[in-house]
């Protein structure tokens, strides 16, 4: 697992009290700001404006003139028109608003959604025929399309006229298509390129409309546009930063029946909704419907003007994502299982790993899952008789497209961009691939790619009060582009350790200089912990308030931990004297009592492995591994690295555990030993008493 990599913004003291006064901001939110380059007042005020002077024209888009013109056409002429979209929530929510004004204005409309799991992404030529023969003689796409060269032809070849409105990266070549919205055409004058599908939806909508003051325009549609925008991590600057600030205004008095069902499903009718809420909480449900194979019922939810069908469909969306939690648990704890027995697949560059019935909908999710935890690019692949699905997540600085892209020879299909891929391959290029994978990341890569943490600047614990808080509240909305605000705290002591949500997450009881404070840690269960009561850490973290009956309390939430710089060196002491040791080097008679273990440290080790090995094998960091025979024996308070390295040397001399160092883990395997074992007769032991007695 490899350590993140902080990284610390330099601090603008002085600027960040001034521009405090000058704004009315808290210090801590014109600290975050000067870290980010809105170091004067002018600069902080640009950036959080949310003036409607930044919306552009619409008309700005190359082929808006087109689109609007053939679609007034259609509507004119009681054509019937078909919006097709995508199965994720930018998708669903751009087919919705698209849908919602044409039968505003009349039309004769319905849309179309591809199934995931059967048909795949983008437009397919079995579709457009069944639209054709279902009367459609405009077929409008809606975040998709930009690719579907042959698509295309085989539309017009029909007499199914085509608009594309998509937001994603365009080939040299466009479709043939009676317009082409979007953003990033190479042609492209647009002011903005970071539109979402639905924020180009949108802009369609506009143009329609050019008569009608922007701001009916938002109060009308921004909630859903927000929803859309921020499901599909699209930067929330300039244009985008404008549209989900009211968007999210507007999503507290909802008029949308599906929307407003969803968020009293979900407890946020009552709640101040922001950005992180539509990320984390109600995007997942929406999304769930398309990952398991039935995005229609998300988009139905959306459409009803019925509450009492909305609040069926609000439960279906929330069932169907606590299936998709259990796929994807069910996949991720297989994999760590898998690791575990092998831990060998954790050492590469990359990670790439496969497995029969794996569901395609989820396994995304597993990859960023994986991705994250050990610092890799990683590639899971549904294998389903002689062929499989794929999908990848990369970090940031490894170009996962590329790699694929370098070994086009061995996949059937693929496709995505620098972070996240799909892809199908034959069982029979599995190896090849994982092989050609991981020497591509050793000859592409110049540096070690090490994940980052991007951190805003350094507090104590009296500057995270309620009202410093509360005040970065001025900074939303936050998503990509403008991240929630970061901080590091240093040498925090863990007072307890409690597991939550059946021991998927954790809660931390932290204290530093009298104040106390409670923490998050997502993702990290209790026994995958690596810290143990009383340890010192360093954190990395976001602030929050958290309002319960009525009190108010600051609560963190630790984006990455580890234990502070005098407890790293100390580690670093241990382990350079261990190693000095093993490799003959000469040590002073202080640095073997380092070393030495008291028989009392020596059954605490054995205990600790014996009971916690599981079908005979421990794995964890070295590190972690002492600290937690040191909390568990109170005899053990000089345990350090070192002196747990030497204990399993000499039970490794006796034939009780064998180990090996697997990345920054030690894998300790239980040995069939029969009888009692001498350990006074290790050469280790007795080495270092040598050197102690002098």
């Amino acid at each position: 697992m490899k350590k993140k990599k902080w990284l610390l913004a330099a601090d603008h003291n002085a600027c960040a009290e001034s521009m405090a006064g000058e704004l009315g901001l808290s210090r801590l939110t014109t600290r975050v700001l000067a870290a980010r380059g809105f170091d004067t007042r002018q600069k902080a005020q640009a950036f959080m404006t949310h003036s409607l002077e930044g919306i552009h024209d619409p008309f700005l888009l190359k082929d808006m003139d087109k689109a609007v013109a053939e679609i007034r056409r259609a509507i004119q002429n009681k054509e019937k028109i078909a919006v097709y979209g995508d199965y994720d929530v930018d998708g669903v929510t751009a087919t919705c608003i698209m849908i919602q004004y044409l039968k505003k204005m009349g039309a004769d409309c319905t849309y179309y959604i591809p199934d995931r799991l059967e048909e795949g992404y983008g437009l397919n030529v079995a579709a457009i025929q069944s639209l054709y023969d279902d009367g459609c003689r405009l077929l409008i796409t809606v975040d998709s399309g930009i690719t579907a060269e042959e698509e295309a032809v085989f539309a017009k070849e029909l007499g199914l006229r085509l608009i594309i409105t998509d937001h994603h990266e365009c080939k040299e070549k466009l479709p043939d298509a009676v317009a082409v919205v979007n953003p990033r055409r190479v042609d492209s004058e647009y002011p903005f390129r970071e539109l979402a599908g639905v924020g180009v939806a949108f802009k369609v909508i506009c143009a329609l409309e050019k008569d009608r003051p922007i701001a009916d325009l938002l109060k009308e549609y921004a909630d859903v546009v927000a929803v859309g925008t921020i499901a599909d991590v699209m930067p929330l600057v300039e244009e985008n930063r404008i549209i989900v600030s009211y968007g999210l205004n507007y999503l507290q008095h909802t008029k949308n029946f599906g929307l407003k069902a969803l968020m009293q499903k979900l407890g946020l009718d009552t709640k101040v909704v922001t950005s992180n809420s539509v990320s984390f909480i109600m995007a997942p449900r929406i999304n769930a419907a398309g990952r398991l194979g039935g995005a229609s019922s998300a988009a139905r939810m959306f459409l009803t003007e019925d509450p009492r069908e909305a609040a069926a469909l609000a439960e279906h969306l929330c069932n169907l994502n606590h299936r998709r939690q259990e796929e994807e648990n069910g996949i991720y704890e297989q994999i760590i299982a898998r690791i575990k027995a092998q831990p060998e697949l954790t050492r590469g560059k990359t990670m790439m790993l496969w497995g029969d019935g794996w569901h395609n909908g989820v396994i995304g999710i597993v990859s960023s899952r994986l991705s994250d935890r050990y610092g890799v690019p990683c590639v899971l692949i549904s294998m389903s008789g002689d062929s499989g699905k794929g999908s990848g997540r990369s970090i940031k600085g490894f170009n996962l497209y590329a790699a694929l892209e370098k070994n086009a020879d061995l996949l059937e299909k693929y496709g995505g961009h620098e972070l996240a891929v799909g892809l199908t391959v034959k069982r029979e290029n599995l190896e090849a691939l994982r092989d050609a994978l991981e020497a591509y990341a050793h000859t592409a890569q110049n540096e070690e790619i090490v994940p980052c943490v991007n951190v805003d600047c350094r507090v104590e614990p009296e500057e995270l009060t309620l009202r410093e808080v509360r005040g970065l509240s001025a900074m939303e909305p936050f998503g990509m582009g403008n991240p929630q605000p970061v901080f590091l705290m240093n040498d925090v002591t863990i007072e307890e350790i409690t597991p939550i949500s059946h021991d998927r997450h954790i809660k931390l009881h932290l204290s530093k200089q009298g104040k106390n404070f409670y923490a998050f840690v997502f993702g990290m269960g209790a026994k995958s912990c690596q810290f143990v009561k009383g340890d010192l850490l360093d954190i990395a973290f976001s602030a929050e308030i958290n309002s319960y009956r009525g009190n108010e309390n600051v609560q963190l939430v630790i984006k990455d931990v580890k234990w502070a710089d005098g407890e790293e060196a100390a580690d670093r002491e241990a382990w350079d004297t261990w190693n000095a040791f093993r490799t003959d080097r000469e040590i002073t008679k202080e640095q073997a009592a380092l070393l030495s273990p008291t028989r009392d440290e020596l059954v605490a080790v054995f205990r600790h492995v014996k009971a916690n090995a599981e079908g005979g094998v421990l794995c964890a960091p070295a590190a972690t591994l002492y600290r937690k025979v040191r909390y568990e024996a109170r005899a053990c308070s000089r345990m350090n690295v070192g002196k747990l390295m030497a204990c399993l040397e000499i039970f490794r001399e006796c034939a009780i555990f064998d180990y090996e160092q697997s990345g920054g883990d030690l894998v300790i395997r239980v040995m069939n030993y029969q009888g009692k074992a001498d350990v006074n007769g290790s050469v280790v032991l007795k080495t270092l008493m040598a050197i102690l007695k002098g």
